[in-house]
C-alpha cells in the first residue's frame, strides 16, 4: 500500500531532512586520512542527538551503527569500526534521522583528498548526476519506471553499471515504504507518481559489473569483482509542480 502524505506531513519531513543534509556535510568535512570509520559513526551519532533527532539507523534489523560507512569496494551498510581511511579512498555515507515522527534519509559518496584517476572521479560524478536526472523525472503524471529509466541510461552511457539487488524506497514514518524504486527499468511502467508522494531515490554505481555480494557480517554488500562503487541519495516528496528535494540544504 503507498501511502500518499500531506502538506503539513512534507513540512515535518523537510525537518528531518535537513538535519540528515547538515550531518552528512558534517561528516564530509571530517573525512581524512588516518581517521577510523567509526570516529565518523562517533560525529554521525553525536551530530544527529544534537538537533534533537534520534539515528535512524541505530539498532534498525540489529544494525549497530547510527551511519553507514562503505568504503571503496564497499557498495552500501558499510558498519563503522576500526579500518583507517587512507588518501585516495572512495568513502560513501549513508545516513538517516527521525524527529517528529518522520525520517528523512540521504547519502553521499567523497574521496579522501584526491580521487585516485579520472576514471574514479568519473564514477563519482556520474553516480551523483544520475540521481539528479531520476529526481528530474519523477513528476505527476509519470510513472515509476521513469525513474529507474532515467538513472539507468545516464549511468550506462557512461560505461558504468547499477546495482539490482538494492534499490531505493517510500519513506515517511518509516525509513522503509512501499513502493521500492529500482535503478533500472522502463518509461511508462510502474505505479503513477502523484503529489503527496515521499521517495529515497538512491543509486548505487559501481565501476565494473553490477553484481554484488554480502561479506560475513551479514550487512556489507561488495562488488563482485572488487570494482569502486558509489552511492548518492535524496528524499523527494512529489507536488504538483514536480519533485521537492528534502534532504538538501537551500
Amino acid at each position: 500500500m503507498v501511502e500518499l502524505k500531506s502538506a503539513r506531513d512534507k513540512e515535518k519531513m523537510k525537518k528531518a531532512g535537513l538535519i540528515v543534509a547538515e550531518v552528512l556535510q558534517v561528516l564530509k568535512k571530517s573525512v581524512k586520512p588516518r581517521m577510523t570509520t567509526k570516529d565518523l559513526d562517533h560525529i554521525a551519532d553525536s551530530e544527529i542527538r544534537s538537533r534533537g533527532a534520534v539515528p535512524v539507523f541505530k539498532g534498525y534489523h540489529g544494525y549497530p551503527a547510527s551511519v553507514c560507512v562503505s568504503v571503496n569496494h564497499e557498495v552500501v551498510h558499510g558498519i563503522p569500526g576500526t579500518r583507517r581511511l587512507k588518501e585516495y579512498d572512495l568513502v560513501s555515507l549513508d545516513l538517516g534521522a527521525v524527529i517528529d515522527s518522520f525520517v528523512g534519509d540521504a547519502a553521499l559518496s567523497v574521496f579522501v583528498g584526491e580521487a585516485p584517476d579520472e576514471a574514479a572521479a568519473s564514477l563519482l560524478k556520474v553516480t551523483e548526476d544520475s540521481l539528479y536526472r531520476g529526481i528530474e523525472v519523477a513528476r505527476p503524471g509519470g510513472h515509476l519506471g521513469d525513474i529507474s529509466y532515467a538513472v539507468q541510461q545516464y549511468v550506462e552511457s557512461h560505461g558504468f553499471s547499477v546495482v539490482r539487488d538494492y534499490v531505493g524506497h517510500g519513506i515517511g514514518h518509516e525509513m522503509h515504504e512501499d513502493p521500492q524504486v529500482p535503478n533500472y527499468g522502463f518509461p511508462g511502467r510502474g505505479i503513477l507518481l502523484r503529489p503527496g508522494l515521499a521517495l529515497a531515490i538512491e543509486p548505487m554505481v559501481n565501476q565494473g559489473d553490477y553484481e554484488v555480494d554480502v561479506l560475513d557480517d551479514g550487512w556489507t554488500v561488495v562488488t563482485r569483482d572488487g570494482s569502486l562503487s558509489a552511492h548518492f541519495e535524496h528524499t523527494i516528496f512529489i507536488t504538483e509542480a514536480g519533485p521537492e528535494i528534502l534532504t538538501r540544504i537551500d
